[in-house]
């Protein structure tokens, strides 16, 4: 799905034109790597799976035997035992140890390999989260990317409607001067210029605010000359995917990455029941220790060993089993076994809310781009009449055959109809691509 994402954002920058990621304007691509790059939810799931790691690692070391070696020197004073002679001495007796360590698990009821397939199984569930976080975050930016081209969009059609609405003030103020028109004409004009003035200040405020949002998105500072580069995006006939939802959905359901982070988790709760269950039987362990020391007095009347010769005649090892039979617990056994139980039932949960949230989240695309298709087609047919209706209106206002009144409803519907045009343009685009993610298909804007 990454790779999916990532071809969506490049096919779409590639369109328009090759810009540098640090400066503006930013293309699609620039946007997505930026947003990428700077997102701190992003690192933090990264970092987290460092730790998965770690995890990881430690699990698997407990299938090896330990390794420790010490070494301790010191003096004693007063009444003591002479370690050569065994014979109680007040002298004061300087001594070195030293030793060597290790133990090993020989049997622990399965609790070694279960807790390494649990790291493991973690160890994946991060990885999907990770790229499930990789996907909202390109999604989220091409979401914004096409909010910010929308809202530009929107400006140019409030400042066609103010520079129409000035033309006719202009020309209708000439003739009321001439005393060819009535002065309401002028008045309602001045008015209609007014709304039009502050539609274009609107527009102008949603323009930056979308801009705003896609920088704060980036994780970059906002100034007034951030800006994207606008791409050419037209609608194609076919672009309506033919799949239902319920298809969609069954193909989603088998390469979403929160999907399989949900199967992973609940992967890795069984294997944490698994492990409880062994706290229940014995554990058996080996350990090993080898000895040796050196002291600096020797028997009546002669001359302490050399070092090397009394370590080596001091040498002792050992070795022992290790049997762990748990009888009672205090009931930490059982209570660990039900924690354990709990989490693969709350893991399953987990699994389910990420279903139908996949789900709802198809339907709704799915709703959303049929509605635009619809509204979309339905505002070409209304664009067009309303414009002709526009075009005509402007010739018998210029002929004084209709008044003010009726040139500006005619104005005002046929920018409106425009403006409801371009928005079901773009949330089609949107939504449809949204639907080719869920399917696995690459996604192309061309």
């Amino acid at each position: 799905m990454k790779k999916l994402l990532l071809g969506f954002a490049l096919m779409f920058g590639a369109s328009l034109g090759a810009k540098a990621q640090n400066s503006s304007p930013y293309d699609l691509e620039g946007a997505v790597q930026i947003a990428l790059e700077n997102n701190l939810t992003l690192k933090r799931s990264e970092l987290n799976q460092l730790t998965n790691e770690a995890n990881l690692l430690s699990a698997q070391g407990n299938r090896y035997p330990t390794l420790s070696t010490g070494a301790s020197s010191g003096f004693r004073w007063g009444r003591s035992i002479n370690p050569v002679t065994n014979l109680f001495e007040t002298e004061r007796i300087g001594n070195i140890n030293l030793s060597l360590n290790s133990n090993a698990t020989l049997f622990s009821a399965g609790r070694i390999n279960n807790a390494i397939n649990q790291n493991k199984a973690n160890l994946e569930a991060g990885k999907f989260n990770i790229e499930a976080t990789r996907n909202d975050i390109i999604l989220n930016t091409i979401n914004l990317f096409i909010n910010v081209v929308f809202n530009r969009e929107q400006v140019k059609i409030a400042e066609n409607q103010l520079e129409t609405t000035e033309d006719q003030l202009a020309r209708t103020t000439t003739l009321v001067e001439a005393g060819q028109l009535p002065l309401s004409d002028q008045l309602d004009l001045q008015a209609q210029n007014a709304t039009n003035q502050l539609e274009v200040i609107n527009a102008k405020n949603a323009f930056r605010i979308a801009k705003l949002n896609l920088a704060q998105a980036m994780q970059i500072p906002f100034t007034d000359d951030f800006d994207i580069v606008d791409p050419e995006l037209e609608i194609d006939q076919n672009l309506m995917a033919s799949e239902n939802p319920a298809l969609i959905y069954e193909t989603a359901v088998n390469i979403m990455p929160e999907i399989a982070a949900a199967q992973k988790t609940i992967e890795s709760a069984e294997y944490g029941v698994r492990s409880a269950k062994g706290a229940f039987y014995p554990s058996l362990g080996i350990g090993a220790n080898v000895f040796s020391n050196y002291v600096d007095r020797a028997a009546p009347g002669q001359e302490p060993p050399l070092f090397a010769t009394q370590i080596e005649n001091n040498l002792s090892q050992s070795v022992n089993l290790q049997l762990n039979i748990p009888i009672f617990t205090q009931f930490n056994n059982r209570s660990s076994l039900q924690r354990a139980r709990v989490q693969r039932q709350l893991a399953e949960v987990a699994e389910l809310e990420a279903k139908n949230q996949l789900r709802q989240d198809i339907e709704t695309a799915y709703n959303q781009a049929l509605a635009a298709k619809l509204s979309y087609e339905a505002s070409l047919t209304r664009v067009e009449s309303l414009g002709e209706s526009f075009r005509i209106a402007q010739q018998r206002f210029d002929l004084g055959a209709i008044n003010s009144v009726d040139f500006q409803v005619a104005q005002t519907n046929f920018f409106n109809a425009q403006a409801d045009l371009l928005n079901a343009k773009y949330t089609y685009i949107f939504r449809v691509k949204v639907l080719d993610f869920y399917l696995g298909n690459p996604i192309n804007l061309n």
